[in-house]
């Protein structure tokens, strides 16, 4: 009798469930950016946003909540209602590096976020200063060799994946660099123009205009093979076999949301990510192209790259303070 009504409970929730989802959303929803205004995550999530609202049929009012290395906006969805109302725009530290990086989070970031989807899954491109003299990755190494901790690397603050990417090198290489952390990109890049830093490994797009006034040199991309945008640009992993630095944006919602929430939410966004008019956009704001993923599939590249840069930071002795 026990376990009849332990079932038919069961299946009552379950039924709930299926009923919230068809009906969800009922009203906006909340789309949580983890950095301010204007920067490739912001960019990202504004570019795939209205074509997701439209696929739900409801609008996304968009909230920027800049500051903490992205954990001032993990916490805010954190104390959000755990119904999918509120989605996380997310990068790779708040759930991924933080955990490293800082003494304590107030947040677990295994524990207290349910992924949805991917996306975009992109890369870096490594580019110096056009007086450098080198114009291949195997020519930086042998330069940094030559005169070690000489050659410097820009990134938009101690932690990014910038800088995470330049400490790889440094690692698989054999070699040593000077790391100059910013407070962003575009600070970052324009120090590199000018000849203040030699060289950054960050975002492509906003490369792009210094690469074609002349005043930055492309050596190499991170990703595994080379980028269909960038067909001429070599593999890091051409000359240092194993190289790869990945870049994702994902959404993620609450622990506790309900499934049948999720599995709508992944619905619109894997619909909404393979339409074709979204890569041209997101390629002419010089964002990396759209991919979607299951949730079960998001949750094994979020381990996967926690379990990678866990080990470089350590190797690297890096702290954010």
């Amino acid at each position: 009798m026990f376990r009849t009504l332990v079932g038919a409970a069961t299946a009552l929730l379950l039924s709930a469930g299926v009923l919230t989802a068809q009906n969800f959303p009922e009203r906006e929803l909340l789309g949580v950016i983890m950095w301010g205004a204007g920067g490739a995550t912001d960019v990202v999530a504004r570019g795939v946003t209205p074509a997701v609202e439209e696929a739900l049929g409801k609008p996304i009012v968009m909230l920027n909540k800049a500051g903490g290395a992205g954990a001032i906006s993990v916490a805010y969805v954190h104390a959000a209602p755990a119904d999918g109302y509120t989605l996380l725009y997310g990068t790779p530290g708040p759930l991924i590096t933080n955990r490293f990086l800082m003494e304590s989070l107030p947040y677990d970031p295994d524990k207290d976020f349910a992924p949805v989807s991917l996306l975009t899954k992109g890369a870096y491109l490594m580019a110096v200063n056009k007086d450098v003299p080198a114009r291949t990755v195997a020519e930086i190494i042998v330069l940094a060799r030559a005169h070690p901790g000489e050659l410097t690397f820009a990134s938009s603050g101690i932690g990014a994946g910038s800088h995470l990417a330049g400490e790889l090198l440094c690692i698989e290489a054999g070699i040593r660099m000077s790391h100059v952390p910013y407070r962003g990109t575009g600070q970052a890049l324009q120090d590199v123009a000018s000849g203040r830093v030699s060289m950054s490994i960050d975002t492509y797009g906003p490369m792009i205009p210094l690469i074609q006034a002349g005043k930055l040199r492309p050596i190499a991309v991170t990703s595994a093979r080379r980028m269909p945008d960038l067909p001429d640009v070599p593999t890091i992993a051409e000359t240092i076999p194993g190289y790869e630095v990945t870049v994702v944006n994902y959404i993620c919602v609450r622990s506790g949301t309900p499934r049948p929430i999720i599995d709508r939410l992944n619905q619109a966004l894997v619909r909404v990510l393979a339409e074709p008019s979204l890569l041209e956009r997101m390629r002419a704001a010089g964002s990396s192209p759209p991919v979607s993923s299951t949730p079960e599939e998001l949750g094994d590249i979020l381990r996967s790259e926690v379990a990678k840069w866990g080990e470089v930071i350590r190797k690297a002795g890096i702290r954010a303070g």
